[in-house]
C-alpha cells in the first residue's frame, strides 16, 4: 500500500493570475464540484438580511446517522440546515451556512439547555466538502472526490450531554458565492459567534439568549474557536460564552506552513493560499509573480478539493515544484514585506480570550506543530487568561504522515467533551498557566 493511500486509510478508519482562476462566480444554476451537485439552498440570495447572526433560511437536514428513539424522537437529534448572516474580514455582509442539531437528550445541568458550536476541522475547499453535507452524508465517495464526516463523532458526543450543537460551515464552504478562506481568523471567528446568534432563531430550538454557550474545535477548529474567544469581546458579547476548547490550534501560520509543506496534507497549504489571494489583492499579486505554471494549475484543482483526494492528488508534495525560482511558497512569502505582513494579521495569542479555555496539543504533532500551539497556551496566559492547557504524549507514529496530527484529536475527545459540559454545568476550573514554564 502506498503511503497516501495508507494516510487515507487511516483518515476513514479513524472517524468510521492564481485566485482569479479559482474564485467562482456567482451560480445562475445548479453548482457542480468535482461530480458532486450542490443543493440549490446552498447559493446565497442577492442581498442579505442586514444584521449579524440573521438566519436568511432553513430546511429540514436529514442525519446520515441516526436511529429511530422510543419516544419517536430521532437520535441523536432533529437537524436543520441553515443559512445565516456575519461579517467577513474585510468588514462585508457574507452568508455562511451551518446546521443546529436539537438533542434528544433532556439536559440535566443547571439553567436552560446550553449550546455548544462545533469548528470542524479541516474538510478541504470544495463546497461538497462543507460540514452540514457532511452531517447528512457521512462519507462522500466518487471517482473525483473522498469526503469524511470525522467531526460527527464530536458532534455526536456533545449531543448526549443534552446540549444542543451548531455547526458551521466557516466562510465560502457550502456557499457557493466565494472561495473559502480557509484559515482566516477574523472570518472564521466571525463564523463561529454568529452561528451561536442564529441558533437562537431556529424554529423549535430549545436555546435561549441567556442559555450557555461553548465553542469545540481541534486543528482548523482549533484555530476557529481560538479567533472567536479572542473576538468576542468586541464582536458578540451578547454571546454568554463559558468556555473554549481549542485542540491543536494553528496559531501561527508562518510555522504551520513548515509543517504542512511536503506532509500528506501538503494541499492544505494550497487552500490557504486561495483563501487569502481571494481577500488580499497584495498577496495575489505576489503569487501572481512567484508561481509558475504547474503551481497555478494545482492551486486552480485544490480549490475543489475534499480531503481526501487532496492527500491522493497531493499528499507529500513540496511547495518549490510551485514556485518560478524553485523556492517554497513559505520563503517566497517571507521575502516580500506585504506577502509576511497579511500572515502576522492572522496570529492568534494577541487577545485576551473571553472565559476558560482548555488548549490541548499533541506533543509529536508535525503537522500544526506542537510548540506554536504551546505558545499561544503562553501568550494568553501572559495576557491574563483563565487557561487550562494540556500536553498529550504519544508515541511518534510516523513522519507527516497526519498520523501524529489525528491521534491527539481521538485521544483527548472525550476529555474535552466532559471539560467543556463542565462549563456549560456552571461548574468552576482553575487555570494551570502557573505551571506552564515546566509543561513541555
Amino acid at each position: 500500500m502506498s503511503r497516501i493511500s495508507s494516510v487515507l486509510t487511516t483518515v476513514i478508519a479513524t472517524t468510521a493570475c492564481v485566485c482569479v482562476s479559482v474564485q467562482p462566480a456567482a451560480a445562475s444554476g445548479p453548482v457542480v464540484s468535482r461530480g458532486v451537485t450542490i443543493p440549490a439552498f446552498y447559493t446565497p440570495p442577492a442581498e442579505l438580511p442586514a444584521g449579524n447572526g440573521v438566519l436568511v433560511r432553513h430546511e429540514p437536514l436529514s442525519l446520515g446517522l441516526s436511529l429511530p428513539g422510543l419516544d419517536g424522537r430521532p437520535l441523536p437529534g432533529t437537524a436543520t440546515r441553515l443559512m445565516y448572516t456575519s461579517t467577513d474580514s474585510g468588514g462585508q455582509p457574507v452568508a455562511v451556512t451551518g446546521a443546529y442539531i436539537e438533542p434528544s437528550a433532556d439536559w440535566e445541568g443547571d439553567g436552560p439547555r446550553p449550546l455548544v458550536v462545533v469548528g470542524s476541522g479541516t474538510m478541504g475547499q470544495g463546497d461538497q466538502c462543507a460540514p452540514s453535507l457532511s452531517l447528512e452524508h457521512p462519507l462522500t465517495v466518487t471517482p473525483q472526490t473522498v469526503s469524511v464526516g470525522y467531526e460527527n463523532l464530536a458532534v455526536f458526543r456533545l449531543l448526549a450531554t443534552g446540549a444542543a450543537v451548531v455547526v458551521t460551515d466557516y466562510v465560502g464552504l457550502g456557499a457557493t458565492d466565494r472561495l473559502h478562506t480557509y484559515v482566516n481568523r477574523v472570518d472564521e471567528g466571525h463564523a463561529m459567534l454568529d452561528a451561536a446568534r442564529a441558533a437562537r432563531s431556529v424554529p423549535g430550538a430549545s436555546v435561549r439568549a441567556d442559555s450557555r454557550v461553548a465553542m469545540y474545535g481541534y486543528s482548523q477548529g482549533g484555530g476557529a474557536t481560538a479567533s472567536a474567544a479572542e473576538l468576542h469581546r468586541a464582536y458578540a458579547p451578547d454571546v454568554p460564552l463559558v468556555g473554549t476548547y481549542s485542540g491543536a490550534p494553528p496559531a501561527d501560520l508562518t510555522e504551520v506552513m513548515k509543517g504542512i509543506d511536503g506532509s500528506a496534507l501538503a494541499a492544505a497549504l494550497g487552500w490557504s493560499i486561495n483563501g487569502f489571494a481571494q481577500t488580499y489583492p497584495e498577496l495575489r499579486e505576489v503569487l501572481d509573480a512567484n508561481i509558475n505554471a504547474t503551481g497555478r494549475a494545482a492551486l486552480k484543482d485544490i480549490a475543489t478539493t475534499c480531503i481526501g483526494d487532496a492527500i491522493f492528488g497531493y499528499g507529500f508534495t513540496r511547495s518549490t515544484k510551485w514556485t518560478v525560482s524553485g523556492e517554497s511558497i513559505g520563503a517566497v512569502i517571507a521575502r516580500e514585506p506585504e506577502a509576511r505582513a497579511i500572515l502576522d494579521k492572522q496570529r492568534l495569542g494577541m487577545t485576551k480570550p473571553t472565559g476558560p479555555v482548555r488548549l490541548a496539543t499533541g506533543v509529536q504533532d508535525d503537522i500544526v506543530p506542537h510548540e506554536q500551539a504551546r505558545q499561544l497556551a503562553l501568550d494568553w496566559c501572559g495576557r491574563g487568561g483563565d487557561v487550562t492547557y494540556k500536553a498529550i504524549r504519544l508515541p511518534d507514529l510516523g513522519d507527516k504522515l497526519t498520523t501524529n496530527h489525528v491521534a491527539p484529536l481521538l485521544v483527548d475527545q472525550g476529555e474535552a467533551v466532559e471539560w467543556l459540559t463542565d462549563r456549560l454545568a456552571g461548574e468552576p476550573t482553575t487555570s494551570n498557566c502557573s505551571s506552564m514554564p515546566t509543561q513541555r
